[in-house]
């Protein structure tokens, strides 16, 4: 099996660098004393049987914090953005001092922060510089207790795991010596396989939100197209005029999710568009508006663009929900199902209502700027409500 990495991670002086040196065998991390951390960046130490990833420590400095901070989440983005399996995380180490015999609240929410992009990657946590053994305890309940406040971390903590990673000298004829590496080790080997898997997840889902969001700014810009169109032709909203930006969002949409533009869901989308189906719900949709009071407030010259604007949301988000389907690798059929669920709906009433509700707050001399800006906080909407 590929070798994985473990992603280490505390507050500076916790003990990070030497953990990792009694892991990997070798001094590699810098190690220092006190409640300064050594670690300036990201490193990644090749290891046996797993990488191990060491972290800037956090720092009682709120700026320092951030730093460190963006500093694992640029890594992860990095990581995600190049699909890259050799600098993925799989297992996260979260380091606590056992002398201090405190979790402060603060790094509970560093360590959400740094890790938001890892949301199922399982997590051990290290309390490190446990050399009293009766403190063991005290501090295993302590993190079990602050874990079980924070719902997202408690379901990925795995282990707790006491451990003293080099000699301690307690005075002239006694001292601690390193335990609880083993079992830190074999702990961390046998959560390799669900760290594999979690990590793919998260890195597909991490990926399918930025593909979503390009998708809603592709969609955005696509509607101030229409309106601005539907302004210079008289308000009309008539099909010759609109299908070309709609085949073109279309072929932006298919690019975005990685879908060909020759595949059968593009082509059956397409065909919706030129065979006069989208521009029949138009029709129906401007006879219908027509007789509201909405309609007759704002005026066919506003209304139009507004349903110009509402059947370009319409296409665009079914398409960009069929592509999904295939980029998940459901295949085209399924893409196809997914555009004929939504057309074969009552569409013509979802624009309506798209209609009224992007419509609310314009008037009869509402400009074409302020049309598409109602239709995108519309789009932005739908999407804060998925979220």
């Amino acid at each position: 099996m590929k070798k994985g990495n473990v992603l280490v991670i505390g507050n500076s002086g916790v003990g990070k660098s030497t953990l990792i040196n009694a892991v990997l065998g070798e001094d590699v991390a810098i190690t220092s004393w006190g409640d300064k951390g050594t670690t300036i960046k990201l490193d990644i130490y090749n290891g046996e049987p797993f990488n191990v990833i060491d972290t800037i420590g956090f720092e009682p400095s709120w700026i320092k914090s951030l730093k460190a901070i963006a500093a694992i989440k640029k890594w992860s983005h990095k990581s995600a953005k190049e699909e890259n399996e050799d600098t993925q995380i799989n297992v996260i180490w979260f380091c606590v001092d056992g002398t201090s015999r405190k979790l402060f609240p603060n790094a509970i929410k560093d360590l959400s922060r740094s890790i938001s992009m890892w949301k199922s990657v399982p997590i051990i946590v290290v309390i490190t510089k446990s050399y009293s053994v009766p403190e063991r305890t005290e501090n295993i309940e302590l993190v079990n207790k602050v874990f079980s406040q924070n719902k997202d971390l408690s379901k990925r903590l795995r282990k707790i795991i006491p451990v003293v990673a080099s000699p301690y000298i307690l005075n002239d004829t006694a001292s601690a010596p390193p335990e609880g590496i083993t079992e830190l080790i074999d702990a961390t080997n046998e959560l390799m396989p669900e760290g594999f898997k979690a990590a793919k997840n998260d890195i597909s889902r991490f990926n399918l939100g930025r593909k979503r969001a390009w998708a809603q700014g592709a969609i955005v810009a696509s509607v101030g197209s229409a309106v601005a169109k539907c302004f210079i032709n008289l308000g009309t909203s008539d099909s010759l005029v609109l299908s070309a930006i709609e085949n073109a969002l279309v072929d932006s949409l298919s690019k975005i999710y990685n879908v060909d533009k020759n595949s059968k869901v593009t082509q059956i989308i397409k065909n919706n568009i030129t065979n006069g189906t989208v521009n029949k719900i138009a029709k129906s949709a401007i006879s219908l508006i027509e007789k509201l009071p909405i309609g007759q407030k704002l005026g066919s010259t506003i209304i139009n663009p507004i349903i110009a604007a509402s059947v370009v949301i319409l296409i665009g988000e079914s398409a960009a929900m069929s592509f999904e389907k295939v980029y998940l690798g459901n295949g085209d059929n399924e893409g196809v199902e997914k555009f004929e669920e939504v057309f074969e709906s009552d569409v013509v009433s979802e624009i309506v209502e798209q209609v009224k509700i992007i419509g609310d707050n314009l008037t009869s001399e509402s400009s074409p700027k302020e049309i598409t800006q109602a239709a995108a906080n519309f789009v932005n909407s739908k999407k804060s409500k998925k979220q």
